[in-house]
């Protein structure tokens, strides 16, 4: 199985087409939020299942804040980010998930990409599809891969 993790696309699609038709196949998208009311544009571009969740610029949205999603042998939690505090760290976000006893938080809102494994809780991020704020600025995503035997394989990639 093949997941493709997104998020921060800011109602600008063209990049998010771009990694879509880099990707090629994968069953399912996880967006993390700030689509900007764009959820239903967004659900056009795939041909596969879309979890989304709402992100700080999501205003008048009634997508849910946050979802927990069983994917393989995995519990994942989904959030934005932005009710932790992901900017000033991870460390909330890790015990919430830990909390919950999930096995992988992805999140958004720092545009920036992350991938941490700590305590046994992997933190992703797949930074932002049209703004990122990392040293070089390439707009960003992420894969999960799960392999035959059933492990989950993370990976982050750029746009050009």
């Amino acid at each position: 199985m093949r997941v493709l993790i997104v998020s921060d696309t800011h109602k600008k699609h063209e990049n998010l087409k771009e990694i879509i038709r880099l990707v090629g196949k994968f069953d399912l998208m996880i967006h993390l939020g700030d689509a900007e009311g764009c959820e239903d544009d967004i659900r056009g571009l795939v041909d596969c299942p879309l979890e989304i969740v709402a992100g700080n610029n999501d205003f008048f949205s009634d997508l849910e804040r946050e979802k927990e999603l069983k994917i393989g042998k995995y519990n994942i939690l989904i959030t934005h980010g932005h009710y932790y505090y992901v900017v000033m760290g991870i460390e909330d976000i890790r015990k919430e998930a830990m909390g919950r006893g999930m096995d992988v938080v992805m999140f958004g809102h720092t545009h920036r990409p992350l991938l941490d494994c700590h305590k046994g809780v992997i933190a992703l991020n797949p930074g932002s599809v049209s703004y990122p704020r990392q040293e070089g600025h390439k707009p960003s995503y992420a894969l999960m891969d799960i392999d035959d035997m059933g492990e989950a394989h993370f990976s982050i990639g750029y746009l050009e």
